[in-house]
């Protein structure tokens, strides 16, 4: 098998580069005799996940990851002639399109969500305008297509016509180490070099627009009144909805009780989550969001909003509420913050709802889609 990781950016594509990160890791953990897997990928892999290049063979070509162009040209080239001389079985395609040629290889295509299908307004034209023309003729060259989250499979049957089955479901998982509790004095320590009170409210994400992050803003300046030990904490880097996210802090009267952190450590980022109070996440748009699933797995409480994949990744373990419900957001989190005995009912259900959800029960997933290749199970459509 191959694994086209061209597309791969490190520190660029965001939660695509986790979830296949994860899923290799997964893979390799199973150390499964009769699957060998080789990938493919810019230079730029092997300074970023030395760990995940030692344990698979790699073979890179010399691009940096702003040349596009020179990437997508790459796949249709370099990568072509190395699937035909190595005869691989099967090649995958985890960044969404299939290029020109495959190869003559089996391809298994992951489309992560249709977000630049369904909102256009949050991309740019040129991205927009190159997933209508390559997302419908990927579909089309792909013998399976993964999706992380079923209610993205049913997206991507619903709008490519394709019949229940031929989309096959491959979820994020979390490593052991995600599972496993975050020591108090690190917990201790962010607070101090946070400068945090004693209790927060979290929110880990890129402030891009479907992140929806000024309805939390609003629904923290209406809950944080009577409770002076509580600040929201944000982190990530910054996307294109910044500017509404900084006028809102603003104008929301407790600009000094909301901390932009920024992109983190990833030791940091653990700790401020497992020290939270909460974890809200009012996200109008996911294909899986795994934010949420490393909460659980810390046993912070969570509060989710009730569309796309987000209630399938949850279960019963969380409150839903409708992503511009701030009043809704406000009373929801509020409960978690003054009900002990809710906070840790939602505490307990999240990691037995997360601990369902590992890189190991996903790479299974993801073999049982190769093996349906080389057996010749391929589906076909109607």
């Amino acid at each position: 098998m191959g694994v086209n990781l061209l597309w791969l950016v490190p520190g660029v594509v965001g939660g695509s580069e986790e979830y296949t990160v994860r899923l290799l890791h997964g893979l390799a953990d199973l150390a499964l005799p009769d699957v060998d897997v080789e990938l493919f990928a810019l230079d730029d892999l092997r300074r970023a996940h030395p760990d995940l290049v030692a344990r698979f063979p790699t073979h890179t070509i010399g691009l940096r990851g702003r040349a596009k162009a020179l990437r997508v040209a790459a796949e249709t080239t370099w990568l072509t002639v190395e699937v035909r001389r190595r005869h691989l079985d099967v090649i995958h395609h985890p960044g969404g399109v299939v290029p020109l040629f495959t190869g003559g290889a089996a391809v298994v295509l992951t489309v992560h969500d249709l977000q630049p299908l369904d909102h256009p307004e949050n991309f740019s034209r040129v991205k927009v305008a190159w997933l209508r023309a390559m997302l419908p003729r990927s579909i089309r060259a792909a013998e399976i297509v993964l999706t992380p989250s079923r209610w993205a499979a049913e997206q991507v049957e619903g709008r490519f016509g394709l019949a229940t089955g031929q989309v096959r479901t491959v979820r994020h998982g979390l490593e052991p180490a995600s599972f496993g509790r975050v020591a108090e004095d690190e917990v201790e320590r962010v607070r101090a070099t946070y400068r945090l009170p004693a209790r927060w409210i979290a929110y880990p994400v890129i402030t891009y627009p479907h992140k929806n992050h000024v309805t939390l803003i609003e629904a923290f300046t209406a809950l944080v009144g009577g409770r002076s030990d509580v600040d929201l904490v944000l982190t990530g880097g910054e996307g294109p909805a910044e500017p509404a996210v900084r006028a809102a802090i603003a104008s929301s009267g407790v600009e000094d009780r909301i901390h932009r952190v920024g992109r983190v450590a990833r030791d940091d980022l653990d700790a401020l989550l497992a020290g939270a109070a909460v974890v809200a996440f009012p996200s109008r748009y996911e294909g899986f969001g795994v934010g949420v699933l490393e909460a659980m797995a810390r046993g912070v409480p969570v509060v989710v909003a009730d569309s796309t994949a987000l209630p399938e990744v949850v279960g019963d373990a969380a409150t839903l509420v409708g992503a511009d419900d701030v009043a809704g957001w406000a009373e929801a989190v509020a409960a978690v913050l003054d009900d002990p005995g809710l906070a840790r009912r939602r505490s307990q259900a999240g990691r037995a709802q997360a601990v369902t959800f590992t890189n190991w029960a996903a790479a299974d997933e993801l073999v049982d889609a190769y093996r349906a290749e080389t057996r010749g199970g391929r589906l076909r459509r109607s």
